[in-house]
């Protein structure tokens, strides 16, 4: 069994069908028109005959490095080719070299491709900027993270990063049709369709599960595949999802944004998703306590309490019965009315106290506990709250003396807030007018 998986009839080692069709002339890629298409920036650069340093962000099966390996055919040069993953100094010295023979000895450029370059640490990443600058090679890094905060700075300086896609449906089609053709296998349009669902924009992935697909068919005699046997072959992967990488924060990202727009099946998307594709309930739970904290504050805030609640109802349920709390919740904050008065209001002050210097407590409003304190002037002349008229001491000063009234919270006219505004109005009426009896 295990050697019908690794060899083939004539007992050579069986190639992925992924690497069977890599492509080999860049008219066969397929997807990244936006970087290939005609007078786009790659095919400025493949067609203008000389090869400049670059990184290609983008997901897992894109074609990162089928571009790699097709600039190294355009020009002509040798390709060296490196995994961050597995490699270390040696092998960056290994290819620096390598690189040096090539030149001196066949006169012959070289492209350096180094595979998942975020996962070299900063030194390893400055020992090829010497080589960048002097042109011994031409650096070809490939990345799934974003680059701004995995490469370092001199070495972005010294490359033009291009952004690459997930494959669209269409893209995905045409790739999966022509690895059914490679297999002999007829597939309808139906299981192309579910292998490209399945693939989620990966065409590896989706060349992967056709050879799947393909080679079950053979096994079992089968002419072809339909959409019900491509289900019962292909065991459904999960949604692309790096915990803790870019895929993760802009999802987070988007269910943040779509809440504070007020979106609840926006924000319910991207919950579920999130969760579908393994992130942690409990840290979208801290999420969605933030969100009822920074987006909606006193405009309601009963939403905090029912994120508080949310959190709680899943610790006592778990997976999947506590996930409908979460979805409860995901669906009210985003239909809550809106402030984010609160959160400037704090923003604001820390700011102010972080340039400010230290004042000293009004005497008027000191504890004073201590007879001695008391001698000294503590709590001299306070007005007690409940005692005054509407339960409020008009006029009377609560900050540092000589400091003014700053109006940091300003509510909003939305929600709870438009009652607490339209309090604080009347309040501040009673102390203009409080002032003008003192004057």
């Amino acid at each position: 069994m295990v050697e019908r998986d690794l060899f083939n009839e004539s007992g050579a080692a069986h190639v992925p069908l992924a690497e069977r069709l890599r492509p080999q002339r860049v008219e066969d890629v397929v997807g990244q028109r936006h970087l290939l298409g005609e007078s786009k920036p790659l095919w400025i650069a493949l067609h203008s005959g000389r090869p400049h340093s670059m990184i290609l962000w983008g997901p897992p099966g894109v074609g990162k490095t089928t571009l790699a390996r097709l600039m190294a055919h355009v020009f002509n040069s040798e390709f060296i080719a490196i995994s961050a993953v597995l490699s270390g100094v040696k092998e960056i010295r290994d290819a620096v070299e390598r690189a040096r023979i090539t030149r001196e000895q066949y006169g012959k450029a070289t492209i350096l491709f180094v595979d998942e370059v975020h996962r070299f640490n900063k030194a390893q990443q400055d020992a090829f900027l010497p080589h960048v600058e002097s042109g011994l090679f031409t650096f070809i890094g490939a990345t799934t993270e974003n680059p701004s905060f995995e490469v370092i700075g001199a070495l972005l300086s010294r490359a033009q990063v291009y952004v690459l896609e997930s494959l669209g449906t269409e893209d995905l089609d045409a790739l999966i049709e022509r690895g059914f053709e490679a297999e002999k296998v007829d597939a309808t349009s139906e299981a192309r369709k579910r292998i490209a669902e399945f693939a989620d924009g990966d065409g590896r992935r989706a060349l992967n599960l056709v050879e799947q697909v393909a080679q079950a068919a053979r096994l079992e005699g089968r002419h072809g595949a339909d959409v019900d046997y491509v289900d019962t072959i292909a065991q459904r992967a999960g949604r692309r999802f790096d915990k803790g990488g870019e895929n993760f924060y802009d999802q987070i990202s988007a269910l943040h944004k779509a809440v504070r727009g007020s979106d609840p099946d926006a924000s319910l998307y991207w919950l579920v998703r999130m969760l579908d594709g393994g992130a942690d309930p409990r840290y979208m739970a801290r999420r969605m306590i933030r969100m009822a904290s920074e987006d909606i504050g006193l405009a309601d805030p009963r939403a905090l309490e029912v994120a508080l609640n949310a959190a709680e109802v899943y610790e006592r349920l778990g997976s999947p019965e506590g996930e409908l709390a979460l979805a409860e919740c995901v669906l009210y904050l985003a239909v809550a009315a809106k402030s984010n008065a609160a959160y400037l209001a704090y923003g604001a002050v820390r700011d102010f106290i972080a340039k400010d210097g230290t004042r000293p407590v009004p005497m008027h409003i000191r504890n004073a506990p201590t007879k001695l304190m008391k001698n000294l002037g503590y709590g001299d002349n306070y007005r007690y709250a409940h005692d005054e008229n509407e339960g409020y001491a008009a006029g009377e000063n609560y900050l540092p003396e000589g400091m003014d009234k700053p109006n940091w919270y300003r509510p909003t006219d939305r929600g709870l807030e438009a009652k607490i505004r339209e309090k604080l109005e009347h309040l501040r009426a009673l102390d203009a007018q409080a002032r003008k009896k003192g004057k």
